[in-house]
């Protein structure tokens, strides 16, 4: 890595937990691939010291940062700018400093997208049904609302949460949506269903031995089961799916994605997206191998 300067431009991820993020390894192996005199630190922000960490990024003059659970959604009073799209979902992940205004925009949705679209799947008339209502969710439910889906059903444990979403998807996109709480009949959601999404935190390091919200036997063929959760790689969900025969994606897809799309914002080049993908998985292996 090369040497940091006074002249180094410093971008964070904010977050509780950030320990075992690999947003770090991706963003510095992206800058250092493009000679970048640049460096990405993770900071340890809990929710009520989000008003703090904002004004700090402006007087530390941080060149932008990412934003993780549980922040998306708490940091908007905060901004000085909201893209559209970021307001629309209700929730920002990448923050630009333009010499002090700070811009938020979302990179979710649109990594989301990405990641789907290179595992081959297609939205567009398809049915949904997403596991939890956050910032996570909410970027994956307007993502496949504009990418034309067909309907989409949120769970959530809490279901005033979810039917908030729904609302804002109607009045966003007049999508057919229905909600319900995590203990509903999941199973009855998904037989009319080609994707499930996890958007929650269940089955994330270091809670990854917990039982999954849904099982084998809940779950059919015919879908393409995503979770968005990248640590550990297989999670005890996607290994019920896998079980279950259906096709399946993890999380790093969305990370190597949005945190592309994130570079393209903070720094005007195009992101070398396959290398900070291999950086990714050449960490999650070494971690493996530590552990």
């Amino acid at each position: 890595m090369m040497g940091i300067k006074g002249s180094t431009k410093v971008y964070g991820l904010f977050g509780d937990p950030v320990k075992h993020s690999l947003s770090p390894v991706m963003q510095n192996t992206a800058f250092q691939a493009l000679g970048l005199d640049c460096v990405y630190l993770p900071f340890l922000v809990q929710s009520n010291d989000i008003a703090n960490a904002v004004q700090a990024v402006r007087a530390l003059h941080l060149a932008g940062v990412n934003l993780t659970i549980p922040l998306k959604e708490r940091v908007l009073p905060y901004l000085d700018e909201i893209e559209k799209e970021a307001e629309l979902i209700g929730a920002v992940n990448t923050i630009v400093n333009r010499n002090g205004r700070l811009c938020g925009y979302n990179t979710d949705a649109p990594g989301f997208l990405a990641s789907i679209r290179a595992a081959g799947f297609n939205p567009s008339g398809k049915n949904a049904v997403i596991l939890g209502a956050g910032g996570a969710a909410r970027a994956v439910s307007f993502a496949l609302a504009k990418a034309g889906a067909a309907g989409i059903n949120i769970f959530n444990r809490g279901v005033e949460k979810a039917e908030r979403l729904a609302q804002d998807l109607n009045a966003a996109y007049r999508l057919p949506t229905a909600t319900g709480d995590l203990s509903s009949d999941l199973a009855a959601a998904l037989e009319g269903a080609e994707l499930l999404v996890n958007a929650t935190p269940v089955g994330m390091y270091p809670n990854h031995t917990s039982a999954p919200l849904l099982t084998r036997n809940q779950l059919h063929q015919g879908l393409l089961v995503c979770d968005l959760i990248y640590n550990p790689l297989q999670t005890r969900l996607l290994e019920e799916a896998e079980a279950a025969g259906c096709r399946f994606l993890n999380g790093v897809g969305m990370l190597v994605w949005q945190g592309a799309l994130a570079f393209q914002l903070w720094t005007g080049r195009k992101a070398p997206v396959a290398l900070m993908e291999e950086a990714v998985l050449k960490a999650m292996e070494t971690e493996d191998r530590d552990g």
